[in-house]
């Protein structure tokens, strides 16, 4: 198992307010696969990893249809991140393993 596999409890700053998200992820050398829920949906994830950073896109559709671009670095327990909303700017993450 690599340090970055696991259930990850995150929060990202978001102009709406802290978003809770849960996001679970399986490595395979330098793709990932998982799932990302929250307040604003659910979705299967695929993505990058290099070292012990990830990055991904994800599809969300509440409040609005937009696609993100997600990137996080792990560091133990720990993560660290931010979130693309494309002409909403750019917002920060962090996150905790749940498991």
């Amino acid at each position: 198992m690599s340090d970055i596999d696991g259930n990850w409890d995150v929060v990202v700053k978001s102009p709406l307010g802290d978003q809770k998200l849960t996001l679970n992820v399986k490595s395979d050398g330098s793709t990932f696969t998982g799932t990302g829920s929250g307040a604003m949906g659910s979705a299967d994830i695929t993505g990058q990893v290099e070292g012990n950073t990830l990055s991904w896109k994800q599809q969300v559709t509440t409040p609005m249809p937009m696609t993100l671009d997600m990137t996080a670095t792990v560091e133990g327990d720990s993560m660290t991140g931010s979130v693309g909303a494309g002409a909403f700017g750019s917002f920060p993450l962090s996150g905790t393993r749940a498991a």
